[in-house]
């Protein structure tokens, strides 16, 4: 169960994959992007839609010597590569088909080339006469794209998943969400940031929950956490509170180390853990703060699109509490003595076989079990940790007769797994 948890922490690594940032602005009969991007992973090939980390690419290599080149020859680089990319990314005004033009870019100096460096890219397309709506989008290989029409009233702006197009954008402007629609669009953006990217929160709310099998510790530990990462998530996105992802970062993986290795020694919800849960939450949400940082929110709905993005983000953390809740729901209540202990073992030994055969798939890379969940993260990440917990509830069952049997076979082990990611994601973030 360490060991796989262990491979889980590794997913945390350096090389992490950004949405792209393009702003639109029409000048002079011309439509230009300035696109905040990765230039490297373009240009080494790497499908930013299948992975989250470059160093899981086949091209990682490639990726590497990229981030090594100075300016000079990181552009000579891309400049070969921008046919092929030029034809991979979709213009349409009015329905008709636009090739874009490199005008530039901005490439930074080498710094620390296990950072991502991300370079200023200049494009542009010829408008014809008389133009009113444009559309924008490309290859899903390139990635997530923030979208931003600049220099109208209520422009639009747009979360662009990896290969899907803008909706019309007229080019005078008005064709900015409304609050209701932004909300609504910005809850998956929230819901997707905890499950599947957010790994380091879902092993934290799981923590919250190894603590006790009853309901009222869960409720309290969830409401202190949830209050706290609101103020903070609103105050970091309103620009009044700023701290350094160095510091946050570790701290957000001592908080999953302290609530997994506590539900090891406390068998229930101590006075001073509601307290403690919230100071962590205030630590999660300056965490969710970088998420939105990353690409902004839209300045004429910045109060509906956070709400959104904070209801999305509570989603994800009770879906991760309601699935588990499923998967043990048997074991808690055979160790009351209050479920059919042959429906159970049948229900754990067919489940966990089952998935004990997708891990096999998974981890081996067989069919569509070794591809990825949501074209993000590897299936195993989540296929190997629930086969596993699947077997420790068969195991507490069988051996439903010893005392606190859940907590002692399924609870403490799950419990220690995390703590271990947690604490070699805080060893990584500080030293590596």
């Amino acid at each position: 169960m360490l060991s796989v948890w262990c491979l889980l922490a590794g997913m945390a690594a350096a090389h992490e994959v950004l949405p792209s940032i393009a702003d639109m602005t029409e000048v002079d009969g011309r439509l230009v992007f300035e696109v905040e991007a990765n230039l490297e992973s373009f240009v080494a090939g790497i499908d930013l839609a299948e992975v989250s980390d470059t160093n899981e690419a086949d091209e990682a290599a490639r990726y590497d010597a990229l981030r090594a080149m100075g300016p000079a020859e990181l552009e000579a680089e891309f400049r070969e590569f921008w046919p092929e990319m030029a034809r991979r990314i979709t213009i349409e005004a009015d329905g008709a088909r636009l090739a874009p033009d490199l005008d530039g870019m901005m490439i930074p100096e080498v710094g620390n080339i296990e950072l991502v460096r991300p370079a200023q890219l200049t494009f542009s397309v010829a408008l014809p006469e008389g133009a009113e709506t444009v559309r924008m989008g490309w290859d899903r290989a390139f990635g997530t794209l923030v979208l931003r029409q600049m220099g109208v009233e209520a422009p639009y702006d747009g979360y662009l998943e990896a290969g899907s197009m803008s909706d019309e954008i007229t080019l005078s402007g008005g064709g900015q969400a409304g609050p209701w629609l932004t909300f609504v669009n910005y809850i998956p953006v929230g819901f997707d940031h905890i499950v599947p990217l957010g790994l380091d929160h879902i092993l934290f709310v799981l923590g919250l929950f190894f603590l006790s099998t009853h309901l009222a510790p869960l409720l309290w530990q969830v409401s202190a956490f949830t209050l706290a990462h609101t103020i903070t998530l609103a105050l970091a996105a309103l620009g009044y509170v700023r701290i350094p992802p160095e510091i946050v970062e570790p701290l957000i993986a001592a908080s999953i180390v302290f609530v997994a290795v506590e539900n090891i020694f406390s068998r229930g919800l101590s006075p001073w853990r509601p307290v403690v849960i919230f100071g962590f939450g205030l630590l999660h949400g300056l965490g969710f703060a970088s998420v939105l940082g990353q690409f902004g929110l839209p300045p004429g709905s910045f109060v509906p699109a956070l709400i959104g993005f904070n209801v999305g983000v509570e989603l994800g953390q009770l879906a991760v509490i309601a699935v588990i809740a499923v998967f043990v729901y048997l074991a808690v209540q055979i160790d009351r003595g209050d479920s059919d202990v042959p429906l159970a073992s049948v229900f754990y030994a067919v489940t966990g076989g089952a998935l004990l055969v997708l891990s096999y798939l998974a981890l081996t890379g067989s069919g569509v079990w070794g591809g990825s969940l949501m074209d993000e993260i590897p299936v195993w990440v989540f296929i190997v940790p629930t086969a596993l917990l699947m077997m420790l509830c068969f195991a507490s069952v069988l051996l439903r007769d010893q005392i606190d049997a859940y907590r002692r076979i399924v609870a403490i082990p799950a419990s220690a797994g995390i703590a271990v990611v947690g604490l070699w994601w805080f060893f990584e973030r500080v030293f590596l």
